[in-house]
């Protein structure tokens, strides 16, 4: 076993550096709560930190919340054990997570008539192009769901937005297959979708069906034309009057006697034309058979 001397404290101020005499190599020490103990000749104190470690989480725990999508540093702060000790467990699991997002990459997207011929990475490299979007920027990731299946990521950013899609991977055949989760894996599976726009209403407009037919007007009716589903009232029509017109009398075509009386009372004489037009003779000039003097 070879000896090591202290020669200080390192710049982040919670690891002691210390160097190998012999070959001149320097160590970094975390200055942690062992530490201190050892310094202090404290073997009790020594052996409880250990056991609190191994009780708050053990190996096979760490290697669940990683494969579960936990970061290093999350499971880190959360069993309150140096990064250190978290990557010698994560490692392997870190491994099969980059390895899924590789073979997700490879799968088929699922459409309504099936499989598409294309793979995941194949659709959504397009989708970016027809998006103006850069594929080089964005990267992969997988882990597995609660219910057992792996879910792969798409993260990338769009301006100040930090975008995530995601898909549910099932391996298999071919590649196997992927299905969309959320709006965003979707629409990079269809670029080119276009969603139906709400149709908007004011806030006065009655309720009514949006293809509820209006009233046609009906012009087979007597009334003539009549709202449909109304209701017509017929009125009687009234019966021309009685033609009182008295029948005018022949004009004779000889001269008649003075003592003819006309057989009805004349009727009011019309008024005088009007200038440069012909004067209506009398009709008693017409009964008598004579021609006044007028004009």
């Amino acid at each position: 076993m070879r000896a090591l001397r202290v020669v200080g404290l390192h710049e982040d101020g919670e690891s002691i550096v210390c160097e190998d005499p012999a070959r001149r190599e320097r160590f970094l020490l975390p200055a942690d709560e062992r530490l201190r103990a050892a310094a202090r000749g404290d073997v009790t104190r020594l052996g409880q930190i250990e056991i609190e470690l191994e009780s708050q989480m053990r190996p096979r725990e760490i290697q669940s919340r990683i494969r579960a999508g936990e970061s290093v540093e999350q499971v880190a702060t959360t069993a309150g054990v140096p990064v250190q000790r978290v990557e010698r467990f994560a490692y392997p699991v870190l491994l099969e997570r980059s390895r899924t997002a590789e073979l997700a990459q490879r799968a088929h997207p699922v459409r309504e008539d099936g499989p598409d011929v294309q793979t995941l990475g194949e659709v959504v490299a397009h989708s970016f192009g027809v998006l103006g979007q850069d594929y080089g920027q964005a990267g992969w990731d997988s882990w597995r769901g609660e219910d057992g299946k792996w879910v792969v990521c798409l993260h990338w950013k769009a301006g100040r937005s930090d975008n995530r899609a995601h898909w549910s991977f099932a391996p298999g055949a071919h590649g196997g297959t992927v299905a969309a989760l959320d709006e965003l894996a979707e629409d990079l599976l269809n670029p080119h979708a276009n969603r139906a726009p709400r149709t908007l209403r004011s806030i006065g407009q009655a309720e009514q069906e949006p293809d509820a037919e209006q009233p046609m007007l009906d012009y087979g009716t007597a009334g003539g034309a009549v709202a449909s589903g109304g209701t017509v009232i017929e009125a009687p029509i009234p019966e021309p009057e009685e033609d009182d017109t008295t029948e005018l009398p022949q004009v004779p075509t000889e001269d008649t006697g003075a003592d003819r009386q006309p057989s009805q009372a004349p009727p009011p004489r019309p008024a005088k034309g009007k200038k440069n037009h012909p004067v209506v003779p009398a009709w008693e000039d017409v009964l008598l058979g004579v021609r006044s003097q007028r004009g």
